[in-house]
């Protein structure tokens, strides 16, 4: 079998007549690709004759409120950059293709409308401007702005859209409901740095927000950025066998990342502020969707935010670009707790993705089927682990109740049962699975060469894979592949088969993170790399480091073979920070840094250097040039000035363009 499992296809798509009419604006992605096998075309048939497409609640639930669309859906930058095409997804309009999950691009014709909506009156969302939706409450003398999406560009395009549509005010508070980019890099898009600095504009968010929302941005962003790029599909070509969506939005945003830091920390449930006339009461859900996360409730308007605690798909627990396991346990126990205090007192529930729902009985039924998929995820996950079984075996075991499959919101369009299970097997017991034989395998190439051996050579493992591929099993085609394109990477027939083979992956797939990581090792095999379409380490997210987060960050990029007979100890003394002086040690390899006190009794230091945080940042982490900033007196340096030359040259630089399907 094939898509995201063998037992999968059957299960996780739905079917029936398509929404939508209209002709179709195919993308064709590569002269080369493949086009739907007989396997798959059968598969997505019998998708699309199981499941209830006749259901139309959430099409009207997603249309409800409209009030107007970007015209054009277009978003540039200052240099004319695109940034953001809604447009680019006009094919949508169209039936559903053969080279398309029935199910998955039913979701995707829902995530691609676009345009402002009135949620309630005073309450609005910009949707399809980003991979997030970006909430807009309108107060007693402005509006407070929920979630300002990834780019400073679609951020103020997307208010833009609104003050088009109801005036001119003022943004009057800014909330971040979470420690992920989408929820707050379009910031200087909606609201001045000076208006925060000053007072006049409140910005809120969960205690921790700061420390992780750069944290996970930095220290492993250039490899989360890079397996993004797979995730999201931002680099595909649009069309019925390219990128069709992301499954939580259609894709990300490339403009540009900005962060204000919070001014009100929300650090307990049932804390209560009031900005703008607006009062809310806020739920602390730390662990869940993010390790700094809060959903909130509006009282006297008898509106629910959940964040992103519950959207209309199974989230993920360990999402495929990589970031720290999530516990579905507390999840499931933050969602009963949401229900019980704020849902049953709820008329309309809105998220940070997708579209809102009305009445009391639907949110409860809404948040009650997302608890109980959480919470059956990791409780049948653990006792199937205690009987022996092993993550992938799991994955391939777990079926989730009836009731639960049958809703359209639980189905994994940007998580999996499969990979969620995955990872809940590796938060408990982590990568070994307990046989020996594992603990000390080869790595990828050498073990590649190994099989590569014993099935007879790289003709006769070829011939395996076109056997497997042919009667429709395309996941042992990928892997027997995989490993003769790492044994001999100029080989052209591997790369073109497996190719083949994960666009059929992909085709079949409902979960829309699957389709593109799959595409998108297709078209990297067939085209070369297209690279890292988003920054990981913009600007606008340095300038927030703390000084300890940016010596964090610095010792990461330290080459510790090369550092091992190295010893160089400076001090840093901040003069915007009352002459804080924080010691930097470098010694076998590593680098120690901490807080000197006054009057403490440490060894001289080889330099002091005396600057300003924002100087460090620049010219350490920024490119900026120290000498230069010597030069125009910005920072000071006494003793010997040619350590900080011998430390940086041991600096690495990361390599945002990695191999991902080749060696």
């Amino acid at each position: 079998m094939f898509g995201v499992g063998a037992a999968a296809l059957a299960a996780v798509g739905v079917g029936g007549t398509l929404s939508g009419c209209g002709s179709s604006d195919e993308v064709n992605p590569s002269a080369t690709q493949t086009d739907p096998t007989d396997h798959v075309v059968a598969a997505n048939r019998k998708i699309a004759e199981s499941y209830p497409f006749s259901d139309t609640v959430d099409f009207a639930d997603a249309d409800h409120g409209f009030i107007a669309d970007l015209k054009p859906g277009v978003v540039k930058d200052a240099n004319g950059k695109v940034v953001w095409d809604n447009d680019s997804y006009g094919f949508l309009r169209g039936t559903c293709p053969s080279s398309a999950n029935p199910s998955l691009w039913r979701q995707s014709q829902l995530v691609v409308k676009q345009g402002l909506y009135e949620v309630a009156p005073g309450f609005y969302q910009v949707r399809g401007l980003d991979l997030s939706n970006m909430t807009i409450i309108e107060g007693d003398r402005g509006i407070i702005v929920i979630d300002p999406l990834i780019s400073t560009e679609t951020a103020a395009a997307g208010l833009a859209l609104y003050r088009e549509h109801r005036g001119n005010r003022p943004v009057t508070g800014l909330i971040y409901t979470h420690s992920h980019v989408d929820h707050f890099g379009g910031t200087l898009g909606v609201v001045a740095r000076e208006d925060v600095e000053s007072g006049r504009v409140p910005v809120l968010a969960p205690v921790g927000f700061l420390e992780h929302a750069v944290s996970e941005n930095i220290y492993a962003g250039t490899a989360m950025a890079r397996r993004a790029a797979y995730m999201y599909g931002a680099a595909l070509p649009r069309g019925e066998k390219g990128q069709i969506g992301a499954g939580l939005g259609q894709t990300t945003s490339t403009g540009t990342v900005t962060l204000i830091d919070p001014t009100i920390d929300i650090t307990a449930t049932g804390q209560q502020e009031v900005i703008d006339g607006v009062r809310m009461v806020f739920q602390m859900t730390p662990g869940t969707e993010a390790p700094s996360e809060m959903n909130f409730y509006f009282p006297d308007r008898r509106i629910l935010c959940m964040a992103e605690n519950a959207v209309h798909t199974l989230h993920n627990v360990l999402t495929l670009r990589g970031a720290l396991v999530r516990d579905p346990h507390v999840w499931s126990k933050y969602l009963t707790e949401s229900i019980n205090l704020y849902a049953r007192q709820s008329d309309v529930v809105f998220s940070s993705h997708h579209w809102p729902i009305w009445g009391t009985d639907k949110i409860v039924e809404y948040l009650s089927l997302q608890r109980d998929l959480y919470g059956y995820l990791n409780d049948q996950s653990l006792r199937l682990l205690n009987q022996g079984y092993v993550g992938s075996e799991i994955a391939e075991m777990m079926q989730v109740p009836p009731a639960i499959q049958q809703a359209w919101f639980t189905h994994g369009y940007y998580g999996s049962v499969s990979h969620n299970v995955k990872a809940i097997y590796q938060r408990y017991m982590g990568w070994f699975d307990g046989n020996p034989a594992h603990l000390w395998e080869h790595p990828p190439v050498d073990s590649a060469k190994r099989h590569v051996d014993a099935m007879g050579g790289a003709d006769s493992a070829l011939k395996t894979a076109q056997k497997a591929y042919d009667s429709g099993d395309f996941r042992w085609a990928v892997q027997v592949t995989n490993y003769v394109i790492f044994a001999d990477p100029d080989n052209k027939k591997a790369k073109d088969l497996e190719a083949s083979a994960f666009e059929q992956l992909g085709y079949g797939s409902e979960c829309a993170t699957w389709r593109n990581f799959y595409l998108s090792g297709a078209y990297e095999l067939r085209n070369g790399s297209f690279g890292t379409p988003t920054s990981a380490n913009s600007k606008g997210l340095l300038a927030a480091l703390t000084v300890d987060q940016a010596f964090d960050a610095i010792s990461l990029v330290i080459d510790g073979p090369r550092a091992w007979d190295t010893r160089i100890t400076t001090d840093w003394r901040f003069s915007d920070d009352n002459n804080r002086v924080h010691r930097a040690e470098l010694r076998n390899g590593v680098l120690i840094h901490y807080d000197r006190w006054p009057g403490d009794d440490l060894p001289a230091p080889d330099a002091t250097v005396t600057l300003t945080r924002g100087a460090f940042l620049q010219n350490m982490l920024a490119g900026g040039s120290m000498q230069d900033a010597v030069v125009k007196g910005e920072v000071k340096i006494d003793g010997n000035p040619a350590v900080l030359l011998q430390f940086k040259n041991l600096v690495t630089k990361p390599d945002p363009n990695f191999a991902i399907v080749t060696p």
